[in-house]
């Protein structure tokens, strides 16, 4: 990853052309970061609903439509869905590849100090010339 090897391309190109297509077209493509969702997903559903053209409605809204979307679209009920648990990408790799915990900050479980001191500081270099930051824990 931090050479830019990967099934799908570099991931610092895809960052950085999603996040640079969002400045210049707020309208047509919005983005989102984890860390902000996890931290308040009730303002971002309603966000994300706007942008869709699908405003939430203030009845809606005092119904708890969306609390219940919130549920629904949780990391743990994503997770145990059949399909995320047995099936497999187009490239073969399992979907349950793709979950783990679900926690802000995980990755440094995975990573050594000094692997995630690397990809710091190759994050910091890759976003320098913008105004895209991301929270590492």
């Amino acid at each position: 990853m931090c050479r830019g090897v990967s099934s799908y391309g570099p991931f610092w190109d895809h960052v950085l052309g999603y996040w640079k297509a969002s400045q210049e077209g707020p309208d047509k493509v919005l983005f989102l970061r984890y860390e902000d969702m996890k931290e308040d997903p009730i303002s971002h559903f309603k966000m994300l609903a706007k942008f869709m053209g699908f405003p939430f409605s203030v009845e809606e809204d005092r119904q708890g439509v969306i609390q219940e979307i919130s549920k629904l679209c949780s990391f743990d009920n994503l997770k145990d869905l059949e399909v995320n648990k047995t099936h497999k990408n187009d490239f073969g790799h399992p979907n349950s590849a793709y979950f783990r915990k679900g926690e802000v900050g995980d990755w440094a479980n995975y990573l050594t100090p000094s692997m995630a001191e690397h990809m710091n500081k190759l994050m910091k270099e890759k976003f320098s010339n913008t105004d895209l930051n991301f929270k590492f824990c």
